[in-house]
């Protein structure tokens, strides 16, 4: 499967079944709320996401708020919708040790 082809509904909901952790915001979008102990293990997984997503050349938003929440969000930018790269970002994210 090309990265760079946006996927059908059909294989966004298969895909989804792989990543149970993550949501599927306005058809556009993956969505994962992470939720740390403290401030600077926040912090920690941010920059742990950030080294993911360099190494995938696939940038998500991320935002820190509160003191202890992570929230990633994820598409294809220049696409306009969600590849495979996406889904890829996704479950490397789910494999960090935080």
């Amino acid at each position: 499967m090309l990265q760079n082809i946006i996927l059908e509904k059909k294989q966004i909901e298969e895909e989804l079944k792989e990543i149970p952790l993550w949501i599927l915001t306005d058809n556009n979008h993956l969505e994962r709320e992470l939720v740390f102990p403290n401030f600077i293990t926040a912090i920690g997984a941010i920059n742990s996401i950030a080294i993911v997503a360099e190494k995938l050349d696939h940038h998500p938003d991320i935002l820190l708020y509160g003191w202890n929440k992570v929230k990633i969000k994820t598409t294809t930018h220049n696409l306009g919708g969600l590849t495979i790269l996406d889904f890829k970002l996704a479950k490397a994210i789910d494999e960090l040790n935080y």
